[in-house]
This record gives C-alpha cells, structure tokens and sequence, in this order.
C-alpha cells in the first residue's frame, strides 16, 4: 500500500559549505563543510532512502520500480528517469562561476541530461548577491577575453537578492550563489555543471578545482541577464497560493497555510512538498503525519485527497 513517503537526506560535502543547515533545518551535519542536503533524489550520485512506513529502508528506485505509475504518475511515465533532483544548498562561501548545458548538448558529451533549475532563497545575510547572468552587451569574443586577462568579473550581472525571492536558472545561463546566502533548488535530475571560474580557490589537497572553460562556452546563453522575481499569492479558503515556477521540467507553487489546506492528486503526477518555514501535520487516508521544518516528503500521485494543518509554508513540486 502506497502513502506519504519521507527522506534520508544524502548530504555532500565541498570547499564553499558550512553549518547554516544545521541553523536553519535544525539538521545533524555529517561534515564541517556540509554544503547540499539533497532531499529527493535518484540519481547515480545520490539516492534517496525512505525512512517510514513499510518502505523504510529501500530505495527511491526500488519504489519507483516496484510502484511505476500509482506513485510517480503517467506524466512521469514520459522519462527514462525520475525527473526531478531537489536540495537545500548552504552557500557559506561562494559557488564557482558556472553554467549547465541544455538536455542535447549534455546528452551527447556527458552521456546526462542537461539542467534548468530553479531557487528559492531561504535565508540570506544583509546586502548578498547572486551572479544571474552576464551584463547587457557581453559577446562570447569579450567574455573569453576577460576569462585570459583575469578580469571576468566585469562581464557578470550581480543582483540583489533577500529571502523569499525566487530566480529562476534556464540552462545556458552563467550563475553563482556568492556567500551567505541559503536556497531551496528545484532542478532537473541532472549533475553536470562547467565551471568557468572558481576565486583562484584550491581545494583540501592544494589543488585548483577543474574548470571546464571551452564547454562552457559552447553553451552559454549571452543574451541572458535574468533578475529577481517574487512571489504573489492568492488567498484561498485557509491557505494562500502562488505559482512561482512553470517549465517544461517542473511546476513549483509555494503554499502558505494559516490553518488547513486541502488538495488531491489526480494520476498524472507525484507531489513533492518541501517545509519551508513552520510546522504541521499531513492527514492522508487514516494516517497522521508531522511535518517539521525543513522535511521534504512524496505524496503518491495516484488519486487520493488530503489535508495539511497548521501554519506552514511549502514549496510543492509537481510534473
């Protein structure tokens, strides 16, 4: 019998994380430099874990194989591979300068698909930045040069960015999360990533990271110089909506709850809720479940209704 499925979070270490997940999901970190929490995923660099009911133990795979159209919906069914990879990333320190190839261009030199994402800022100190794109203007010509002479910076767009703001990352753009900044990703199920400048930073071993310049730019989108967007709900019966995100890949809808919200699924599509801020409780058939502060868990997509309770806010995630 299928019901709400919940996560062991596949933790990943590297140079720019730090402990704000533990500050802000009131996580135990595995690394001192804990810098994603990747919260659904399957994938063969991270793979999720069911950790209740009668599923615990086995994998995100497993259940989809096992499940196939009753969990994952027939939109789903359209994919050789679950779609969809989400996480928390701690930026502590800056992410390298990069960009992702779109799904031909990933398919055909890294054997993976490409990657659009969307983020959603969780928390982020006074005055962070975010790299979103190069300036208006900037050619390819122009932004090798600036790579050879050590000035690339002069060709990025900085934006300002707070919490709850929503970016929202096309394949093909330039980007970086920069220090102190904490997002929710919603993402293609995909982790191929060129990396065009990385601070003159050397990893634990003293050794500079790899960057990844000429497929980079093979793939960059120079006409892209994104800005911020927020969000703008609707107040409903208990609850307000705001769609933040369509795509092709992936809808995103943040979900504010003052007291209860009730929806179903349908058969077309699984549901992914991520807590966001407060807490509750999900009501799905005879079962109670809490919700805490930064859980993530699955709801089946075939049709049943359900209820959240309490005051909370979600990103749902859905085909």
């Amino acid at each position: 019998m299928l019901y709400p499925l919940f996560f062991k979070p596949v933790y990943k270490e590297t140079i720019w994380g730090g402990q704000n997940l533990r500050k802000i999901l009131n996580r135990d970190l595995p690394f001192e430099k804990t810098a994603e929490s990747w919260e659904v995923c399957c994938h063969k660099n991270g793979m999720s874990i069911i950790e209740n009911g009668v599923l615990k133990g086995k994998t995100l795979r497993e259940v989809i194989d096992l499940y196939k159209q009753d969990l994952i919906g027939y939109k789903t069914l359209e994919y050789d591979r679950f779609p969809i990879l989400i996480k928390y990333i701690d930026a502590n320190d800056k992410l390298s300068v990069q960009v992702h190839p779109d799904d031909d261009y990933a398919l055909k030199n890294e054997g993976d698909f490409g990657k659009t994402e969307m983020w959603y800022v969780l928390d982020a100190k006074k005055d962070a930045k975010l790299i979103y794109g190069v300036k208006k203007g900037v050619t390819k010509e122009e932004f090798k040069k600036a790579l050879q002479e050590k000035r690339l910076e002069d060709c990025l767009n900085y934006v300002s960015v707070k919490k709850g703001d929503i970016i929202f990352i096309p394949a093909g753009t330039v980007h970086a999360i920069l220090d102190g900044i904490v997002i929710a990703e919603i993402q293609q199920n995909s982790d191929t990533t060129y990396r065009v400048y990385d601070w003159n930073r050397v990893d634990k071993t003293g050794k500079p990271r790899e960057l990844h310049i000429e497929k980079a730019l093979d793939v960059i989108d120079f006409s892209m110089n994104g800005s911020v967007t927020f969000s703008n709900p609707v107040k409903m019966n208990g609850y307000c909506v705001a769609n933040i995100s369509r795509c092709k890949y992936f809808n995103v809808d943040e979900i504010s709850v003052e007291y209860e919200y009730k929806d179903k699924t349908n058969g077309q599509t699984f549901f992914i809720y991520m807590c966001i801020e407060g807490n509750g409780k999900l009501i799905y058939k005879n079962g109670a479940y809490e919700i805490e502060m930064g859980k993530t868990f699955m709801l089946p997509a075939k049709e049943e209704q359900f209820s959240i309770h309490g005051r909370l806010k979600l990103l749902k995630v859905y085909l």
